[in-house]
């Protein structure tokens, strides 16, 4: 009876191509992936870095069926200065009311109330965001 044999001795030849190939892929997949987080981590302390203003809405009223008195709560450099928008919408989520805040005070943190006109009554008054100049 003959034997069959499956293939080449181990050891013998040296690595199939097969495996070499994959190694190639591996080294290939562990560089690319490091580099996409490295692009990933840089974009996010850069995000975070450029935010020079940050504001957040502490309470909202509709007083009437065309205004809307909001809190607004600023957090900056002292020397910072800038403009945050509030917007105001209906029950429908139409918008009724836009108002641009500026804020120039010469303090750390801002807390001012402003008053939102609206073309009817609003459900809701919310912060848009706050830019400092020359950041769009």
């Amino acid at each position: 009876m003959t034997a069959v044999r499956e293939g080449l001795p181990d050891g013998r030849y040296g690595r199939s191509a097969d495996q070499r190939a994959d190694r190639k892929l591996k080294i290939i997949g562990a560089v690319l992936g490091a580099a996409l987080l490295g692009v990933i981590g840089w974009s996010g302390v850069s995000y975070i870095a450029d935010q020079d203003l940050s504001g957040r809405v502490i309470t909202w009223d509709a007083v009437s069926d065309h205004a809307v008195k909001v809190h607004l709560e600023i957090i900056k450099g002292t020397d910072d200065k800038g403009v945050c928008t509030l917007r105001s919408q209906a029950d429908d989520g139409s918008e009724v009311g836009r108002k641009d805040v500026t804020v120039d005070q010469r303090t750390g943190q801002v807390d001012t109330v402003v008053t939102v006109r609206t073309t009817k009554r609003a459900t809701n008054a919310v912060l848009v965001g706050c830019t400092a100049p020359g950041r769009g």
